[in-house]
């Protein structure tokens, strides 16, 4: 099923429904209005019902899309039991309380992503996005058109209840299967994967089949998006997983070497930072020098915007190996 997935991701066009293991299905959801075209939800057969992992956008073409994909593979709806958030990001918590609604079914997330209490101890996305972007050094109308930008595609609610916030490790029982939720911060700091006993886990946006992983945002002293994501990689390789199931691209095998080679890129990626930091230079100054995929100058302003903040991280987890 992987090498179908790869294929129509590679082709740019969004997978239809299909099984990873007998009782666990991948469902592209395609994402209305954005360059990534899908997120892939999971759904878990047992006894005690449906699991749901991750819950797509909030917009109806992406709820009509959901309900015609489980009717395809027989299940509706009412049948999920539990819906297993990894991170509160708007393509993952989207239509988790229409589901609700439907079939009475819990939803659960870690609690430092639960959205009461980000926005008690961190503020609302957008507000570490402006926190973020005034620390990076840019100038002053470089940061608001940044932020301008963002609040056009960015913005969403906040407002999910959670039924349960996770607390560290979790293991959760289901009858005839056990999932055990893994805080692993890093793309965001309350993120966590589900390590289904039968040796699938489910990724979120920490460890994709192919490129980097989006770092969190810093916005507050001690935040170090990049030191949390090489420990929350040690913590994927050492589960014993065979099948990784991330939330872009597609399934695959291999899930300790993904996450050994991601780490050292990553590694490799703070190390480079580290070296064109100099005393005082700013994030502002180091993002431009980066290697991207483009030059500076060529990148789009959501990538440009995403770079530079990205790069606001890798500084910070410098400053954090430097100390004693």
């Amino acid at each position: 099923m992987s090498e179908a997935h790869a294929a129509s991701y590679r082709a740019r066009e969004v997978p239809a429904p299909a099984q990873v293991i007998d009782g666990v299905w991948a469902v592209p959801v395609p994402l209305h209005g954005s360059a990534l075209r899908a997120v892939t939800v999971f759904l878990i057969e047992t006894r005690a019902g449906l699991v749901l992992i991750d819950a797509g956008y909030d917009h109806p073409s992406c709820w009509a899309s959901f309900r015609r994909s489980l009717t395809a593979i027989g299940h509706t709806v009412e049948a999920i039991s539990t819906v297993l958030i990894t991170h509160n990001h708007p393509d993952h918590v989207g239509f988790a309380d229409q589901v609700r609604t439907l079939s009475g079914a819990r939803v659960l997330m870690g609690a430092a992503d639960d959205f009461a209490t980000m926005h008690r101890v961190r503020g609302a996305f957008l507000d570490q996005l402006g926190t973020a972007l005034d620390l990076t050094g840019a100038p002053r109308d470089v940061v608001d058109g940044m932020y301008a930008d963002a609040v056009k595609v960015a913005e969403h609610h906040e407002r999910l209840r959670l039924d349960t916030a996770l607390m560290g490790d979790t293991d959760l029982d289901f009858g005839d299967v056990t999932i055990r939720a893994v805080h692993t911060p890093g793309h965001t700091y309350g993120h966590t994967v589900y390590y289904d006993s039968r040796g699938l886990v489910f990724t979120g946006d920490t460890m994709m089949a192919e490129g980097p992983t989006q770092l969190a945002i810093v916005s507050r002293p001690g935040d170090d998006p990049a030191g949390d994501l090489q420990r929350s990689l040690d913590r994927i390789r050492d589960l014993g997983a065979t099948i990784a199931c991330p939330a872009h691209q597609f399934p695959y095998r291999d899930v300790a070497g993904r996450a050994e080679q991601l780490k050292a890129f990553h590694q490799a990626e703070a190390d480079l930072a580290r070296g064109l930091m100099g005393p005082d230079a700013t994030a502002w100054d180091v993002a431009r020098r980066m290697p991207w995929k483009k030059p500076w100058d060529e990148l789009g302003p959501g990538t440009r915007r995403f770079s530079l903040v990205h790069t606001l991280a890798l500084l910070r987890n410098a400053q954090a190996r430097q100390l004693p």
